[in-house]
């Protein structure tokens, strides 16, 4: 606790706890709270307002222009976290309150796995616009692998979530249990995330080798487009404020329920709220609707008919016979050579 409790003060057999205390009193002081203070109003109203916006901004985008597995999982996401951010706002009016401790732990822990998943899903389409034969793997088993790999992170969360919010009075051994759940899953998103970091990282460096060394090959036109770069920017940026939040985490979680990195709460802001409201804010912002329209339901059966049309290779699994001459990319039969316009 951030300052030591006068347990002789209190009844004989009291304990402060969720299921005792309902208010801050002498004999449930704030310091006795998991937290051990009361979360910023402002900061949290703030926070709240940013991830609903954001959730509304990548929901209408991604319903507008039908990337809709990105936009559902990222929108999804930034929901939780609203919701995770009004139990803040409800603690910082009452730090007794259980319901909204339980509501911010399990909002706020699910809510960035989410987002991840949208990460995930941009992978795949990035290989099969600029050049599917840079990738080492066939680009469907992405999110065949990570998306799943992402849900198991989501599902172990949950559970320990559930477990540490079901934790009452004089349950301290299930809280802990909670807790070791929790880290566990958030142990696992951080080798996800790792391992998804590597494939896009070694991709991306070997796309960039080989079409600066070819500079008219199949997806270049794409890869010189600004639009595109600036996409590429900000997924960048997502992706390491979103690992930057989950090591956080793990420091956070390790030392148990009311260690002094829990009870400090300038780092929570900042490690946490702050990473997840940038990432959601790039992924609203620099939404593939506008950037990468290739990854658009429209455009993708666009791209298969004419691939069909053409005779070439399927990008997702490399069957078929490529046509010779021309680039069948869907980033180049898209976009004007040279201008690094997209078309829509």
């Amino acid at each position: 606790m951030s300052d030591a409790i006068d347990f002789s003060s209190l009844p004989p057999g009291f304990y402060p706890t969720y299921e005792t205390c309902d208010a801050i009193s002498p004999i449930c002081p704030l310091q006795a709270t998991t937290l051990g203070y009361s979360p910023n109003l402002g900061v949290n109203i703030f926070v709240t307002i940013g991830f609903g916006l954001f959730g509304l901004i990548t929901l209408a985008t991604g319903l507008w222009r039908r990337t809709w597995g990105f936009s559902i999982a990222v929108a999804a996401g930034c929901i939780l976290e609203c919701v995770g951010y009004v139990g803040r706002v409800l603690l910082s009016e009452n730090a007794w309150n259980g319901e909204a401790f339980k509501m911010q732990i399990v909002a706020i822990v699910l809510g960035p796995t989410l987002v991840c998943i949208g990460l995930y899903l941009t992978l795949r389409h990035i290989v099969i616009s600029l050049n599917p034969e840079l990738s080492r793997i066939t680009p469907r088993l992405y999110p065949v692998f990570f998306v799943p790999a992402d849900v198991s992170c989501l599902v172990i969360q949950a559970i320990g979530g559930g477990v540490a919010a079901s934790a009452g009075k004089n349950n301290y051994d299930i809280l802990k249990h909670g807790n070791r759940i929790i880290m566990a899953g958030i142990v696992l998103q951080v080798i996800v995330l790792g391992a998804f970091g590597s494939l896009a990282g070694d991709y991306l460096v070997r796309a960039r080798k080989t079409f600066h060394q070819n500079p008219g090959m199949e997806g270049s036109a794409l890869w010189n487009d600004k639009r595109f770069r600036v996409f590429l920017w900000a997924m960048g940026g997502a992706y390491a404020a979103l690992m930057i939040r989950c090591i956080y985490r793990i420091a956070e979680m390790a030392g148990g329920w009311g260690n002094h990195i829990m009870q400090h709460e300038s780092s929570f802001v900042v490690l946490e709220s702050f990473m997840v409201l940038i990432a959601c804010g790039l992924l609203a912002c620099a939404a593939p609707a506008f950037l990468f329209p290739e990854m658009s339901h429209n455009q993708r059966v666009k791209n298969l008919g004419k691939g069909r049309q053409q005779g070439g290779v399927d990008v997702e699994t490399g069957a078929g016979e490529k046509a010779t001459g021309a680039s069948t990319s869907p980033s180049d039969t898209e976009r004007r050579p040279g201008t690094g316009e997209a078309g829509f």
